[in-house]
C-alpha cells in the first residue's frame, strides 16, 4: 500500500513523460491567457463582442479554477486604468509607480485597486451578477484554486505542486507584469493616443494577443487587436472561430480608413472622418515631420557657411523631433524652448510643428459645438493649403481624401 501511494506520489495517474507534462502545462497557460483577453478584456471590460452563454460560463469556470480571479473586480480595475492612464489613479502605471514596481508587484497593485469598493461601484457595472457567481465566482474565490491544487497533483503527482506554481504565476507575470509594465514603457507605437502605450511585439501569441498594447488603447472598443499586415492576434483569430460557429458576436472593430478622391468642400462628414481617424492623421503628421527635417537638413548643409550656423541647432532637434512626432500629448513649453533654436533655423519646421496643437484640438475641445469644430476645421486646412510647407499640404489633402465613416462606426 505504502509503495503504491509512493509511486502515485512519483508519477500521478497519468504517469507522462516530462515533455508532455510541459506540453500540458503550456495548454493549460494558454486556455487561461484565452480567457482573460476574451472573457475578461475584450467581452467584459470594453463590450467587444457578446459570447454565447456556454462559451462565457466556461471562460468563468476556468478563470475561477486557474487565477480566482473576480470578473467585477477585474473589469472595474481594468476600466478605472483606461480612465485614469498615466495619472497618479492610474492602479498600475510604470509613470506613477516604476517600472521595477509594475514589473514585479503588479498582482499586489491590482489586488490593492480591488479591494477599493469605490471602484468596484464606479467601474464594475454590467458584470455577472447570477446566484453562481454571488455563491462561487465571487464568494468562494479561493475554492478555485485549491481545487486546482487538488487535480495537478492528481494527474501528476508531486511534480504537479511545478505545474500548479507556474498557473499561479502566469496571469500575475504576463499581464500584471509584462502588459502593464513594459506595455507602457518599452516597445514600438503605431498610434499617437495620449498615454505611454506600447506594442511590446507585432506577434499577439504568448499573452494571447495583448502584446499589442498600444494598438488597444488607440482603439479601446475593437475586438481586433492587430492593425498593420504584419501583426498577428492570435486572441482574435479565436474570436473568429467562435464567430463562425454561431457562439460570440463581435459588436466594434477598429476601423481602417478608406481614401478617396479629395473632397472639394470641407463639411461635416469630413470633420466627423477626421475625428475618428485622428489616429491615422497623426502617424501621417509624424512621417511629415521628419520629412520636413530631413529636407531642412539638406537646404543647410547646401547653402555651406551660410547656413552652418543653424545646422547645429537642427542636428540637436533630431531626438527631440521623434518625441514630439511620437509622445501622445501637446508640445510642452520646455520642448518648445528646445526646439526655438531649430525654428530660427527652419520656418517650415516651426509651421509643422505649431499646428499640430490646432488640428488636435479638432477632436479635443469638447466644450465647442460641431459648428464650431466644422469652421475651426475649416481654417486650419485653409491655412495648410496656403502655407507652402509640404507635410501641411498632404495632411490637408488627406483628409479630403478621407471616405465617409459609416452611421455604424
Amino acid at each position: 500500500m505504502v509503495q503504491g501511494f509512493l509511486s502515485f506520489l512519483d508519477a500521478g495517474v497519468l504517469d507522462w513523460a516530462w515533455w508532455q507534462i510541459v506540453l500540458f502545462t503550456l495548454a493549460v497557460t494558454h486556455i487561461t491567457i484565452a480567457s482573460v483577453t476574451i472573457y475578461l478584456h475584450r467581452c467584459q471590460a470594453h463590450r467587444a463582442l457578446e459570447l454565447h452563454p456556454v462559451v462565457s460560463h466556461f471562460f468563468r469556470f476556468w478563470l475561477w479554477l486557474t487565477t480566482g480571479m473576480v470578473t467585477k473586480e477585474w473589469t472595474a480595475v481594468h476600466r478605472k486604468h483606461h480612465a485614469r492612464c498615466e495619472t497618479v489613479d492610474d492602479p498600475h502605471s510604470p509613470r506613477t509607480y516604476g517600472i521595477k514596481k509594475v514589473l514585479l508587484e503588479g498582482a499586489e497593485l491590482y489586488r490593492e485597486a480591488a479591494a477599493d469598493k469605490a471602484v468596484l461601484d464606479k467601474f464594475g457595472h454590467g458584470t455577472p451578477d447570477d446566484w453562481i457567481e454571488r455563491n462561487l465566482y465571487t464568494g468562494r474565490s479561493m475554492s478555485g484554486i485549491f481545487l486546482m491544487l487538488f487535480i495537478d497533483v492528481l494527474l501528476f503527482g508531486i511534480v504537479g505542486i511545478s505545474v500548479f506554481a507556474v498557473q499561479m504565476m502566469w496571469i500575475p507575470i504576463t499581464a500584471a507584469g509584462v502588459i502593464n509594465g513594459i506595455g507602457h514603457y518599452l516597445g514600438y507605437r503605431n498610434y499617437d493616443c495620449p498615454d505611454a502605450s506600447t506594442n511590446v511585439l507585432p506577434w499577439g501569441i504568448l499573452i494571447g494577443g495583448e502584446e499589442l498594447h498600444n494598438n488597444h488603447h488607440a482603439f479601446g472598443s475593437s475586438a481586433k487587436l492587430s492593425s498593420k499586415w504584419y501583426e498577428f492576434d492570435i486572441g482574435w483569430m479565436y474570436i473568429r472561430i467562435l464567430q463562425m460557429v454561431g457562439l460570440a458576436t463581435v459588436r466594434k472593430v477598429a476601423l481602417a480608413p478608406k481614401l478617396t478622391a479629395p473632397r472639394p468642400h470641407i463639411d461635416a462628414a469630413m470633420l466627423q472622418a477626421v475625428i475618428t481617424h485622428r489616429y491615422d492623421l497623426m502617424q501621417a503628421y509624424a512621417r511629415g515631420l521628419r520629412r520636413t527635417w530631413r529636407e531642412e537638413m539638406s537646404r543647410l548643409k547646401a547653402a555651406g557657411s551660410a547656413g552652418s550656423a543653424h545646422l547645429s541647432a537642427m542636428v540637436s532637434s533630431k531626438s527631440l523631433l521623434k518625441d514630439v512626432g511620437q509622445d501622445g500629448g501637446r508640445i510642452t513649453e520646455t520642448q518648445k524652448l528646445k526646439l526655438a533654436h531649430a525654428f530660427a533655423a527652419s520656418e517650415k519646421l516651426r509651421k509643422v510643428i505649431e499646428m499640430r496643437d490646432e488640428l488636435i484640438a479638432t477632436w479635443e475641445r469638447s466644450h465647442m459645438s460641431s459648428d464650431q469644430l466644422l469652421a475651426h476645421l475649416q481654417q486650419w486646412c485653409a491655412r495648410a493649403e496656403a502655407s507652402g510647407v509640404r507635410a501641411l499640404q498632404d495632411l490637408a489633402l488627406r483628409m479630403r481624401r478621407y471616405a465617409p465613416v459609416p452611421a455604424t462606426a
